[in-house]
């Protein structure tokens, strides 16, 4: 192995990180991702790389709550073969989970290459700015809902959230989350909700990029460096999820918009 290709390894590793660490949060990891493939000097190359590192950060979020995911789905199976109200409330869930994915499923499909050609490392920034200042507007909400009072208003709402944040800069845990808490869900029914509208908007990305993916023509000659980024994604994701569930316990959330606004800053003056 050349030396070349040790640096890009270290790169894709890198790439990988920032994707994985960067879900999880309301920061927006796509803006994150196109911020260190500039750095980086990886260009396109490193947006093709995204499609990947999405993959390996939505098989986290699905390993992280399996449990949840295999009762939601049995229950909900079995009330729509026998009716009994025990297993209602995880069938409403579910169905709030599709309602809350049209929104976002709609407009990718409509505006995804639109919104992939007319992105800006200014965009970016002026997307952390909102990002920044929508956070530091719900600081001090609790929420009073749990999972038996959402409502499909409620779930429409969020699901219009997560598809503003098909802009790179708007965080798509941010923007769902801040919708959640914004409509009066508790944290961590805002939490919860938020990673499962991702499962369905994540994997519906995926099938929709695969095709770039496969037409990659170096893909044969990168694997090492694709392996490696998977993975990296693939912990830090699992990680950095169980870190920020700690962040929203203690409702600091503030320290976020913090963070938004240096980055955005420091993009306007560097970019």
């Amino acid at each position: 192995m050349g030396e070349l290709d040790i640096v890009l390894i270290i790169k894709m590793i890198i790439i990988g990180l920032v994707q994985g660490f960067t879900e999880p949060i309301p920061v927006s990891s796509s803006g994150h991702v196109m911020i260190a493939s500039e750095i980086l000097g990886l260009g396109e190359q490193g947006f093709t790389f995204a499609i990947l590192t999405n993959t390996a950060s939505l098989f986290a979020i699905l390993y992280f709550y399996r449990k949840d995911i295999a009762r939601l789905a049995a229950n909900s199976i079995l009330y729509l073969k026998t009716r009994n109200a025990r297993y209602q409330s995880d069938f409403r869930f579910v169905f709030f989970i599709v309602i809350g994915t049209i929104p976002a499923g709609v407009l990718g499909i409509l505006l995804s290459d639109y919104i992939a050609e007319n992105v800006s490392m200014t965009t970016i920034a002026v997307m952390l700015f909102i990002t920044g200042i929508a956070l530091w507007l719900i600081r001090n909400l609790k929420g009073y809902k749990g999972e038996s009072d959402i409502t499909i208003k409620d779930a429409f709402i969020v699901g219009l959230g997560q598809a503003v944040a098909l802009t790179p800069g708007i965080s798509r845990s941010g923007a769902t989350i801040i919708s959640a808490v914004a409509v009066g869900m508790k944290p961590e029914t805002a939490l919860r909700f938020s990673f499962m509208l991702y499962i369905p908007v994540s994997l519906g990305g995926v099938i929709l990029g695969a095709t770039d993916f496969l037409d990659e023509p170096n893909k044969a000659d990168l694997a090492i460096p694709y392996l490696a980024s998977f993975l990296a994604t693939l912990v830090m994701t699992y990680f950095a999820l169980k870190w920020f569930m700690g962040i929203m316990k203690s409702g600091k959330l503030i320290y976020f918009t913090y963070y938004c606004f240096l980055v955005g800053t420091l993009l306007l003056i560097f970019f």
